[in-house]
């Protein structure tokens, strides 16, 4: 059976599940067709293919968060849904460095934090100090101090006609 054509042949002559059956067992083992291993497993839908005789073909697949929960427990307090499993990082190894202003959990860092505050208000300071430069800045700004130095004069008279007031009530 060295004959390419003849291989060919018979492996075509296979249905889709003896086929995917002799790709997965072809492929087991091999590091650099890991990939064509995995994507087998995948398509045959059997997880972890081998030669291992003790796992029947009616083993239940394990239920996943795709696929509906049994209409008894749902919404019901205390009903069990499954939950997939939250990888853990093993203790006792550090973890990664801090990249890109984020923990390994993708926390941002209070460094980061900080830093993007510091360019806010930078920015918001310096588009400040160029709005000013303008003349429609100066301008405003023109506006402003006439306002307020009316408004002062306005209220020191208001405030000499209170003096005024009292001043005469205490006189009779």
């Amino acid at each position: 059976m060295s004959d390419l054509g003849e291989i060919t042949a018979r492996l075509a002559a296979l249905s889709d599940d003896e086929l995917l059956s002799v790709l997965g067992t072809a492929t087991a083992g091999r590091a650099r067709l890991a990939w064509v291993h995995t994507a087998v497993v995948e398509a045959a839908g059997l997880g972890h293919m081998g030669s291992d005789a003790t796992v029947s073909p009616a083993t239940p697949k394990p239920q996943t968060h795709d696929q509906e929960s049994d209409a008894a427990t749902s919404g019901q307090v205390g009903g069990v849904f499954p939950v997939p499993a939250v990888p853990v990082p093993p203790t006792g190894i550090p973890a990664g460095p801090e990249v890109g202003g984020y923990s390994s959990g993708g926390v941002p860092t209070f460094e980061s934090v900080r830093d993007k505050v510091e360019q806010r208000f930078g920015t918001a300071q310096g588009m400040g100090e160029l709005d000013r430069q303008t003349p429609a800045g100066r301008s405003a700004d023109e506006q402003w101090e006439a306002r307020e130095k009316a408004a002062r004069e306005r209220l020191e008279q208001i405030r000499k006609s209170l003096h005024g007031n009292d001043v005469e009530s205490n006189d009779p």
